[in-house]
């Protein structure tokens, strides 16, 4: 991988200290493992991208890891439903050692199909706050259905950070203006609950870390992103790892009011859950 220290993004200094180990997941079908692997690198983590087949075969690998990452793409062809199958082989083969990195309080983030594959799981919006974790992955309670459209959708959009939500990976984002763009590329990306009144107590309590401004996708809620109760698991259909370079962005084109010369939004996502780890090793 890079060196990050040599190649971090402008605006961002080296937290100090040992770089922490973040594990990339990637599969047959994943295609966005390398741009998260260099967002993690550019943000100051040392990113490991590592094939399922080896975690199966070794799941001792995931209990070094500081951080945990799901990328983008169409794991295994998005046979069945976009995640499914990968969520369904982590269940069997990856619970106890996923199940202990929550426990020791592991951030993690999926994107698009990661987030597809982290609500099959049932860790977001995971359950009650507090609650122990099952022996089993929990039941899922959001689905990732098809677009309202039901079209392929690619294109930059605008969202914002509740402040409510204690997610670990918006902090930064919501201590600023609370809205930025990301790109999105997905087919099946409208969130969808059991109820209204579901999506509703999501919102209340937090669980709801990321908003669509204008709603691409039919989602319920106009959900972009979800966390755990902690905070400290996220998953999100847009695709911050995408924005990590300000001159990339449709938002240079705007006026003066866009910091070119700090660090992008996508590069705060991942910088957060790095300093989240960094203040707990001290």
């Amino acid at each position: 991988m890079m060196n990050s220290t040599a190649t971090l993004a402008k605006g961002l200094e080296p937290l100090g200290g040992e770089a922490p180990r973040t594990l990339v997941v990637r599969t047959a079908g994943t295609n966005c493992d390398a741009e998260l692997c260099r967002a993690f690198e550019l943000a100051g983590a040392a990113a490991e991208l590592v094939h399922v087949d080896v975690l199966c075969r070794e799941p001792k690998r995931v209990d070094g890891a500081a951080i945990i990452a799901l990328p983008g793409g169409f794991s295994y062809g998005d046979d069945i439903a976009s995640g499914r199958l990968l969520a369904a082989r982590l269940r069997l083969k990856l619970w106890p050692a996923l199940r202990a990195a929550v426990e020791r309080r592991t951030p993690m983030i999926g994107v698009c199909n990661g987030f597809q594959v982290l609500a099959q799981l049932g860790l977001v919006p995971g359950g009650e706050a507090g609650a122990a974790i099952d022996d089993e992955a929990p039941e899922a309670t959001v689905a990732l259905a098809n677009n309202a459209g039901g079209r392929f959708i690619d294109r930059w959009v605008e969202v914002e950070a509740p402040k409510e939500s204690p997610c670990v990976w918006t902090k930064s984002l919501r201590a600023s203006a609370g809205r930025t763009m990301f790109p999105i590329a997905h087919a099946e990306g409208r969130v969808v609950a059991r109820s209204e009144a579901e999506v509703d107590a999501m919102g209340i309590a937090g669980r709801v870390a990321l908003r669509y401004v204008d709603n691409p996708n039919g989602s319920m809620g106009d959900i972009a992103g979800l966390c755990d109760p902690s905070g400290l698991i996220f998953g999100l259909m847009p695709h911050p790892e995408r924005f990590l370079d300000a001159a990339r962005s449709p938002l240079a084109r705007l006026d003066g009011s866009f910091n070119a010369d700090g660090p992008t939004a996508g590069l705060m996502i991942f910088r957060d859950a790095i300093e989240y780890v960094a203040r707990g090793a001290r």
